[in-house]
């Protein structure tokens, strides 16, 4: 197992003036407040003292924020998405250096996030000007935003953690006494007793769709090659949009990030599928369960009855203040690169701008179907983060049904990896690394906009051989680039 690393050092930065300006008090008032010298609390304010537990507590006291409010993980995430905006090439200066990124979103938060918040204006005008430039650009008005961004954005804003969603999934699986795997009768019965739903087996086809429901008759379709699992999440899901559409509704009106018309609908959709996660898998047992088995994701499938894929997505969501799990990010991506799911409890930023690096164990699983591939990977920001990989298969029923490939990765900065069973035998304090020649290669983040590239990769001195249970590399890169690119393999 991997050594624990050390405890880190909590610093204000600018989250300490924020509060105290919003109570009318000045640095005299802090420090009294907190029983100490005017001086001290200057320089706690200045980042020029660390917190100590005992002014941290006292801070939580006189605020009433959490112990967790000066926790990094939200600077870090400012940081990253402050670092995409000025890495545009529309900017025309170099890229400062990533310190000098990270100390200006600490000392000035609300400049940084004015920034991001004008690059994703700009962003999306181009996009705009370069649709109506195109030789077939129709007469259709433009939407504010694609609704698949603007979804990902809203998740990404919560860090794929809603607290309200949580606590109702918990209490109404007490109420029903879940059993893990055996979910689907009673969700069942509730649907009929409750909403009148009728659960019948759909007609055997070819398509994968695996719900719909007809609000009309009452009738709610599902496939007959389901399993309990995936037979119980669906259902779920259909009773969170049932039952939880008010709640559902005031989380969508409230989200800042959704000024698309089409995005309300799949948000609302992405939320009803989290309560259906949340229903089959209550956080407070699923997190000891977790925590219990270093977040062996094979045993919590089969303790839980779900997929691969289901426990992945609720492991990044373990945000819950005061019994927190493992902060992951969560990729799912095919052979040509082409990104579908991506969900994030850090501040991982899967970046528009930058192509992705062949040698990404997200790439190697397709060589080694079924298996679980582990790598430590730095990413251009210069953080390391520990990664695993695998397989899945999604296709419809028959000879002639579409068929596709896919490949889940999960990761989590190196600070976490001792908590999972999966680094277990992995070096992750390798030396060496394989680096991207070409760190700004073009976003692919919409179809009509996409565009072909790929990626050389050369070794750095002194690259040490991978572990003997990761393969080399495929050698050819995909066609399609997206999203976040590691800037080193270790």
């Amino acid at each position: 197992m991997a050594r624990r690393p050390a405890g880190r050092t909590v610093y204000a930065h600018a989250e300490l003036r924020r509060p105290r300006r919003e109570h009318g008090m000045n640095q005299v008032d802090l420090a009294r407040a907190l029983g100490i010298c005017t001086s001290y609390a200057n320089r706690i304010e200045q980042s020029q003292r660390p917190l100590t537990v005992p002014v941290l507590l006292r801070i939580a006291e006189v605020f009433g924020v959490d112990t967790e409010f000066f926790s990094e993980a939200e600077e870090d995430r400012l940081a990253t998405d402050l670092r995409t905006a000025l890495a545009d090439e529309a900017c025309g200066v170099p890229l400062p250096a990533a310190a000098e990124i990270t100390e200006a979103a600490r000392a000035h938060p609300e400049v940084a996030r004015a920034l991001v918040a004008l690059h994703r204006r700009y962003r999306d005008a181009a996009e705009q000007i370069a649709v109506l430039a195109a030789p077939d650009a129709s007469d259709a008005p433009l939407l504010p935003g694609e609704p698949h961004d603007e979804v990902r954005d809203f998740f990404y804003a919560h860090h794929n953690h809603f607290t309200a969603l949580d606590a109702e999934a918990e209490r109404i699986a007490g109420a029903m006494e879940l059993e893990p795997g055996r979910a689907s009768v009673p969700l069942t019965a509730r649907l009929a007793e409750r909403h009148g739903v009728r659960v019948v087996r759909a007609a055997a086809q070819r398509s994968s769709d695996a719900r719909r429901y007809d609000p009309h008759t009452g009738l709610l379709f599902l496939p007959p090659w389901l399993s309990d699992g995936r037979r119980a999440f669906q259902l779920a899901t259909q009773l969170a949009l049932l039952e939880q559409g008010p709640l559902l509704g005031r989380l969508v009106a409230s989200a800042p990030e959704l000024t698309s018309p089409d995005s309300a609908a799949p948000a609302r959709i992405g939320l009803a599928n989290y309560f259906a996660g949340a229903l089959l898998m209550p956080y407070a047992a699923f997190h000891t369960a977790a925590e219990e088995v270093g977040y062996d994701i094979e045993l919590l499938s089969a303790r839980y009855g779900v997929g691969f894929e289901t426990v992945r997505h609720r492991l990044t969501t373990l945000q819950r203040t005061g019994r927190r799990g493992v902060p992951f990010s969560f990729l799912r991506v095919d052979r040509a690169g082409n990104i579908s799911k991506r969900q994030s409890a850090t501040d991982f930023h899967f970046s528009r701008l930058g192509g992705t690096c062949p040698l990404w164990t997200v790439y190697e699983a397709f060589s080694a179907p079924g298996r679980i591939l582990a790598q430590v990977a730095e990413m251009p920001e210069g953080k390391r983060y520990f990664w695993i990989a695998r397989t899945l298969a999604r296709h419809g029923y028959g000879h002639r049904a579409p068929r596709a490939e896919f490949a889940l990765v999960l990761g989590c900065e190196l600070r976490h990896a001792h908590r999972l069973v999966h680094a277990e035998g992995v070096a992750l304090d390798g030396a060496g690394a394989a680096t991207p020649d070409q760190p700004g290669l073009p976003d692919l983040r919409a179809p009509r906009l996409r565009a072909a590239g790929t990626a050389t990769v050369r070794r750095a001195a002194g690259h040490r051989p991978r572990p003997p249970h990761v393969r080399p590399p495929p050698r050819r890169p995909p066609r399609h680039l997206t999203a976040a690119h590691p800037k080193e393999l270790l």
